[in-house]
């Protein structure tokens, strides 16, 4: 056996002669969990319906719970139904739509319709944008309605049916369906002995992320003694993904670039991923964070949104100056400015609202240090102190040519922390998620104020572990662990 396994509804769909896999039907699959001698088997769902309580849904459904991997996921079942529900990837698919158009000097007259399968365009000329479409929705076969006009929008995305492909789209689901299954997933004889797979996401070239490749090695020799393999991966393995057990993400995630389609798609393969997608929306976005942590009664520093000049002078007569403006999606203290003047106010938000339609302001807490307590699952990992980079409020001073600064740092037992502040910050994490958090904090005259919570905290050897050492990593080793066995 090749170790895909493809679900039909009717035999004739998809003949065994067809395919070099093994070809059941949906039925036999529903009624028999323990079909075939694999570990997990890797499922293709070619059913004629994925609608709501359908063979073809209950075949992916039961997939899931039955660990094995599966395309398409309900959750994509789910998504495709309305527009709606799936509005969230246009912008990025639009892009790549037209910029395949544009590299062809295309312009269609009507109404154009694009067969993709297996991340494989028909029409060749948008081969790029049918590989992105397969990493947003992992779907054997799409059809993709798309208007025309001096920008191409998508009017519609739609699972087609196996059955209805006529003119050749048969053929063509069938040999995107071998190029699919083709690519041998790495054959066991020549791994480790590890019992499980850990893929980590850098990008080697990143001068500010979260771990470096040093530290990356250091964790994996870690978890070669819990027979867990970490194999670093990059931004060009997303199609590769699947193979591995679980997904550790270490470079600075965004919601608009590769690392939340890493995310979702690790999501979608059931596979336990720190950041998970959710996290990742939660957390990245200062907005959002302000207003969750508010609602559970966090302490944050007061705040002013700002949708237009006219916030402003509100921002100063409840801030005062100096004030600090953030971006709604900054990292690594980029995006966040302190003003002291009015002029400053107005000519730094000016410039901001070119980027963003929502601001923040924030009273200025000037500090010698922050906190930052590290929480996994809703416990305490390490504390560490960072201090502010010399002559700069910030713990890194950011310099034109792109250079960086720093300020020292200090790390803590758990038990030597102040119990408040380990308390706030487990408070701060706990409606986020059970993932891997940073909370960052600061200590007033008041008490303890929650500045954010990074879902993709530093984990740097030497620093966030100077005091916990190994136990740090193997907590968090084992929290991959406990989900990969469950």
């Amino acid at each position: 056996m090749t170790g895909w396994v493809i679900l039909v509804d009717q035999p004739k769909d998809l003949p065994n002669a067809e395919t070099p896999h093994k070809v059941i039907t949906t039925s036999e699959y529903l009624v028999r969990p323990r079909l075939f001698d694999m570990a997990r088997p890797k499922l293709v769902n070619l059913a004629r319906s994925y609608a709501y309580q359908s063979k073809g849904y209950y075949a992916s459904l039961l997939a899931e719970a039955r660990g094995h991997r599966v395309v398409p996921s309900v959750e994509t079942m789910l998504e495709l139904r309305e527009a709606k529900l799936y509005e969230h990837a246009l912008p990025d698919l639009e892009d790549e739509l037209n910029r395949c158009a544009r590299r062809a000097d295309f312009q269609p007259e009507g109404e154009l319709k694009l067969l993709v399968c297996f991340g494989l365009c028909r029409d060749a000329r948008f081969e790029p944008f049918g590989r992105l479409l397969f990493d947003w929705f992992r779907c054997p076969a799409l059809e993709v309605t798309v208007e025309p006009g001096t920008w191409l929008s998508i009017e519609r995305i739609r699972p087609r049916n196996i059955t209805r492909l006529a003119n050749g789209e048969g053929a063509f689901l069938r040999e995107s369906l071998h190029q699919h299954t083709k690519r041998e997933w790495r054959d066991p004889k020549a791994r480790t002995q590890a019992k499980y797979d850990l893929a980590v996401l850098y990008d080697p070239n990143e001068k500010m992320a979260p771990s470096s490749p040093a530290t990356i090695k250091h964790f994996a020799r870690i978890a070669e003694k819990l027979s867990v393999d970490i194999e670093p991966i990059t931004r060009r393995q997303l199609a590769e993904l699947a193979e591995y057990d679980g997904l550790f993400i270490r470079e600075t995630t965004s919601i608009d670039n590769h690392t939340y389609r890493f995310a979702r798609r690790a999501w979608q393969e059931g596979m336990p991923v720190i950041d998970d997608p959710i996290s990742m929306i939660r957390c990245t976005n200062k907005v959002f964070l302000m207003e969750l942590l508010g609602s559970n009664q966090v302490a944050t520093p007061p705040t002013v949104m700002l949708a237009d000049t006219g916030d402003l002078q509100r921002a100063m007569d409840e801030l005062s100056l100096p004030l600090v403006v953030k971006i709604p999606d900054g990292s690594f203290s980029r995006g966040i400015h302190k003003v002291a003047t009015a002029e400053e106010f107005k000519r730094i938000t000016d410039e901001l609202f070119e980027e963003t339609d929502l601001l923040l302001a924030q009273k200025f807490l000037p500090t010698e240090f922050d906190w930052r307590v590290g929480v996994l699952s809703g416990e305490p990992l390490f504390v560490c102190q960072y201090r502010m980079a010399r002559g700069h409020w910030q713990i890194v001073k950011h310099h034109p040519d792109g250079s960086s600064r720093e300020g020292g740092f200090k790390t803590f037992e758990l038990e030597q922390a102040p119990k408040e502040l380990i308390d706030i910050a487990v408070r701060a994490a706990r409606p986020i998620g059970e993932g891997l958090y940073g909370v960052d904090i600061k200590q007033t005259n008041s008490g303890y104020i929650v500045m954010e919570v990074n879902d993709n905290p530093n984990l740097e050897h030497g620093i966030e572990d100077a005091v916990g050492k190994d136990e740090i990593w193997t907590k968090l080793l084992r929290w991959f662990i406990e989900r990969f066995e469950q």
